[in-house]
């Protein structure tokens, strides 16, 4: 008798198990519980831009945002030949339809180009759709203008998410942010930002500034006069960062080169 109780309560629990499965099976379509575990999972790893590069080299890149204004860049550019420096322009759209001119140039005198949307907008709050847009439409725009198709991307305002460091990656772009940045963008002065700027001096580093930063054409002979001193050498981006056989670090954003 007693023996015959626990068979029936284990075979309810059974049925009842099965039951709850089958329940679930059904109502998965209604809770997209496939989609909710993916981002969960999904959320373990995070994927970043690359920061900075961990290397034993003393090399750093100098990269300048445009997004508005060129009054500086001429003084920007005859700086960077002046001292034989190359660098890495990341452009917008209407930067780019405003001063095609400055484009061409930039690309003439060996610098390379970035992309950084054709609208600078808040990345995080776009469809994946609009997120390709904002990259293939300032693409497009450079290639006509300068025939150069870039392969490093710049979210605007340091912006980014899993998606959209995913969806520039498919477009066969490397998502670059940076290690040191200049905070001409805040209008410092020109002493400020070359403070700013020389004391965070490390290898592998990726300085942020503006192209039409009030101060950054005034700060960038004596920032790379230092450089130069302590026997850095400054790079475009795609000449410091690894092409292949690296990783991320998804905490620092180091670049770093697998063994």
């Amino acid at each position: 008798m007693f023996m015959t109780i626990i068979i029936k309560k284990s075979r309810l629990a059974l049925i009842l198990a099965l039951a709850a499965i089958l329940l679930l099976l059904l109502l998965t379509p209604l809770f997209n519980l496939p989609g909710r575990l993916a981002a969960v999972f999904n959320q373990s790893e995070r994927l970043v831009p690359i920061y900075y590069v961990d290397t034993t080299e003393k090399k750093v890149a100098v990269s300048f945002d445009a997004s508005w204004g060129a009054e500086r860049t001429q003084q920007i550019l005859d700086t960077l030949k002046q001292y034989e420096i190359k660098t890495t322009f990341f452009l917008t759209g209407f930067w780019v339809e405003d001063y095609p001119e400055y484009v061409k140039l930039i690309v003439e005198e060996g610098h390379e180009l970035g992309n950084h949307t054709f609208s600078h907008p808040h990345m995080n709050s776009l469809t994946p759709g609009q997120i390709r847009e904002e990259l293939e439409k300032l693409e497009q725009m450079l290639m006509e203008v300068a025939g150069v198709k870039p392969s490093l991307f710049r979210p605007p305002f340091g912006e980014y998410n899993n998606e959209v460091i995913r969806i520039a990656s498919e477009m066969g772009y490397k998502s670059i942010q940076w290690s040191i940045d200049s905070l001409d963008w805040q209008n410092i002065s020109k002493e400020e930002m070359i403070n700013r700027v020389t004391s965070r001096a490390h290898k592998g580093a990726i300085i942020l500034f503006h192209n039409n930063g009030l101060h950054t054409a005034d700060a960038l002979p004596e920032i790379i006069e230092y450089f130069q001193k302590n026997g850095y050498q400054i790079v475009p981006i795609s000449e410091l960062i690894y092409h292949d056989n690296y990783y991320i670090d998804p905490h620092s954003g180091a670049q770093i080169k697998k063994q």
